[in-house]
């Protein structure tokens, strides 16, 4: 087994594996997100409690894109608990390139009780769960439900139960080394009834919850996606249906900086030259920041003032 181990992680790519089961009756998903996560917590410089939470937002957030067809579509998963993590978005396409941010990902936390990661108290245990599908049509859709824990997994379960009348199991998980934070493994797995799925399977399905409890710690220990989907979901007998890399990717660029900047319209953009004598811009998802001097403010300046003549 260690010699699998070792052939299996030092180039690991991140997999996101659909299956069917039951006679496809059933959808499996499983995700390895561990280059996904450790991405977000380097370029955010996460703290271990919001790597943890975000990564497992970020996992949710990938599988759900799977359901994206149109080139431009994309889901949003916005998280907006009482705990100190502040929102916490992330946003996915169709090409399962994904991004992520929180209002404080410098906060820390103790363990909880059981000694693990507090992100129930990161994110609070009250709150709500929106999630927005922009496919192109007039009008996105927006579902919303309530957070039931701030844990996240079961957040998103209840979601689908509550806003979408859809029964599922969701694990998620993210494991950090305790000193340094660095991901070690992420995992998750979403499974889905479809309609029509007789109700011993569904039984047989919620029952799962304990089997795949742990495989962000078995995946660290060197067993496979593979292995852990058939130790969990063999009896149901799987059917490997596909799969893809999910990637961390922002896709910010100054253009779209000037874009939002003009957006502000000649008054905000004024007291920026006055006040400031210059604007620099964070981009939320990848901490990247864009310098805008005096000029380059004055040009856009100009077109917000062209923008508004047209208007009137």
């Amino acid at each position: 087994m260690k010699d699998n181990v070792l052939l299996y992680r030092p180039e690991r790519k991140d997999r996101l594996i659909q299956c069917v089961a039951a006679d496809g009756m059933v959808r499996i998903m499983f995700i390895d997100g561990t280059n996904l996560v450790s991405e977000a917590k380097n370029l955010l410089n996460l703290s271990r409690v919001a790597t943890a939470a975000l990564g497992r937002q970020l996992m949710m957030t990938a599988i759900m894109s799977t359901d994206l067809k149109g080139e431009h579509d994309l889901v949003s998963t916005i998280l907006k608990g009482d705990g100190p993590a502040g929102s916490m978005i992330c946003t996915g396409n169709s090409r399962l390139e994904i991004k992520g941010s929180v209002l404080n990902p410098e906060v820390e936390l103790p363990v909880n009780e059981i000694g693990k990661l507090d992100v129930g108290g990161f994110v609070g245990h009250s709150g709500k769960l929106s999630v927005v599908s922009d496919l192109g049509l007039k009008e996105p859709y927006v579902g919303v439900s309530n957070l039931v824990s701030g844990e996240i997994a079961i957040d998103f379960a209840n979601y689908y139960a509550a806003s979408l009348q859809r029964p599922a199991l969701v694990y998620l998980g993210v494991r950090v080394r305790s000193q340094t934070g660095e991901v070690r493994a992420a995992a998750g797995v979403f499974a889905e009834p479809l309609p029509g799925c007789p109700d011993e399977v569904i039984d047989k399905l919620q029952v799962k919850s304990e089997d795949i409890a742990r495989f962000s710690e078995r995946l660290d220990a060197g067993e496979t996606p593979e292995q852990l989907l058939e130790s969990a979901f063999g009896e149901f007998g799987l059917v490997y249906v596909g799969e893809r890399e999910p990637l961390y990717r922002c896709d910010c660029s100054r253009e779209r900086i000037e874009r939002a900047l003009i957006s502000t319209g000649h008054e905000e953009l004024a007291a920026m030259i006055d006040e400031d004598h210059g604007a620099e811009v964070t981009c939320r998802f990848c901490d990247k920041i864009y310098q805008f001097t005096e000029e380059d403010l004055r040009s856009l300046q100009k077109t917000a003032t062209s923008r508004d003549d047209e208007e009137e």
